[in-house]
């Protein structure tokens, strides 16, 4: 079994108040620790995967905050204190402050995460 914390998860991407640290768990799920300050809108960095939007599914909870889910059909607020299902096709937006925990695909995830960063430069 495998167990992580998120001080113990390295940090896979930081910057601009982001904060996202994730740790593989096996099975090929990793969890990701995720920190968005308000106004945080991470839809330009899936800017170029399918539809722009972010192409791996993710279960989590949501601990603080409010975010704006970005989809093809429409979007959708989840607040603190929501567990959640986000299908592929999604960009979030912080409309607060926000905390959250979820497992995704370890392979789907990565690719994501490597498309974020080359976004950063």
């Amino acid at each position: 079994m495998a167990t992580t914390t998120r001080n113990d998860a390295p940090i896979a991407i930081e910057g601009d108040g982001v904060e996202l640290r994730t740790q593989e768990l096996g099975g090929d799920m990793t969890a990701a620790f995720v920190k968005l300050p308000q106004g945080a809108d991470l839809a330009p960095a899936v800017k170029g995967l399918p539809d722009d939007l972010c192409q791996c599914p993710h279960w989590g909870y949501l601990f603080k905050g409010r975010l704006k889910m970005k989809t093809k059909n429409g979007d959708e607020i989840y607040e603190a204190g929501q567990a959640f299902y986000w299908p592929p096709g999604h960009a979030p937006e912080a409309l607060e402050d926000c905390e959250y925990l979820d497992f995704s695909p370890t392979k789907e995830f990565n690719e994501v995460i490597d498309h974020v960063k080359a976004q950063m430069g």
